[in-house]
């Protein structure tokens, strides 16, 4: 059996693979070393891991995490080996490494990643080989739900949306402007709540600065990173709750800029369930 994991800012989904088929799911607070020490991460997989998991030695485990650069997977890969036991390999990648897997297989394309954080990338079919930075909520990721919650909150905050719309967000929150200021300017993870106001736009699209909000969005994302690849020649695919939750939006961008819009996926476990049974 081998353990699959795809792990955001938000939160980490967990896979057993058994011949090919998935047999369990479990799902945990996210994991990125960016945020998390070795010691933090090691403990929330202790506590709310392990005793959901079968106690065995895993033909191999496979992690494909936000932040998990090369300078930062030996903190995962040492978090993750003192408390899971492995005779096989046990392997960390990005979170785009994952998706470009998930969504190409073996085959080149652009894989684009739009959750709580949105990323890019071109693969050829092996491995990424040109990635532009998605340089995080406060100066890109455009796309994602951390930026489509920045921008609500300022329109909102700014008296740039309808006063009852306002009035209704602050109360279905509850939250006053101060309160809002502090999560996002001295608050840990302000990316993780400004993400957990989108659902609050996709439940108003029917104000159009909300839908022109999250379709200019989706079209920056792509004028900004898509079209920085060979998007004349290659589908471009999408992973990610935001993408799946906003399909209509997301083809009317593509569509606008000429993109050729591939497989749009809500999690990549499903594609990387297939691309390690193909392995």
């Amino acid at each position: 059996m081998i353990l699959i994991a795809d792990s955001g800012s938000t939160k980490t989904d967990w896979c057993v693979v058994h011949q090919g088929t998935s047999v369990q799911q479990i799902t945990t607070k996210g994991m990125n070393p960016f945020f998390q020490t070795e010691a933090e991460m090691s403990k929330a997989i202790a506590e709310m891991l392990c005793p959901q998991l079968p106690d065995i030695d895993w033909d191999g485990i496979y992690f494909y995490g936000a932040g998990c650069i090369p300078e930062k997977q030996a903190i995962v890969h040492q978090a993750i080996s003192s408390q899971l036991h492995a005779h096989g390999i046990i392997e960390i990648h990005s979170d785009m490494q994952g998706a470009a897997r998930a969504l190409c297989g073996h085959k080149p394309g652009i894989a684009c990643i739009m959750g709580t954080g949105s990323n890019s990338c071109f693969y050829d079919g092996n491995n990424i080989t040109a990635n532009v930075s998605p340089l995080g909520y406060i100066l890109g990721d455009e796309g994602s739900g951390a930026y489509l919650g920045k921008l609500l909150v300022g329109d909102l905050l700014k008296n740039q949306l309808p006063s009852a719309l306002k009035e209704e967000f602050l109360h279905r929150y509850q939250l006053t402007a101060a309160e809002i200021i502090e999560r996002v300017y001295r608050k840990p993870f302000p990316n993780r709540f400004l993400a957990n106001l989108s659902p609050f736009i996709a439940e108003h699209l029917d104000e159009p600065a909300l839908y022109q909000l999250v379709l200019k969005s989706f079209q920056s994302f792509i004028q900004r990173n898509v079209q920085q690849y060979d998007y004349v020649n290659h589908p471009v695919h999408f992973v990610g709750s935001i993408a799946w939750h906003y399909q209509d939006i997301l083809k009317e961008a593509a569509l606008q800029t000429n993109i050729r819009l591939g497989t749009v996926l809500k999690s990549p476990l499903s594609g990387l369930i297939r691309y390690h049974s193909d392995n």
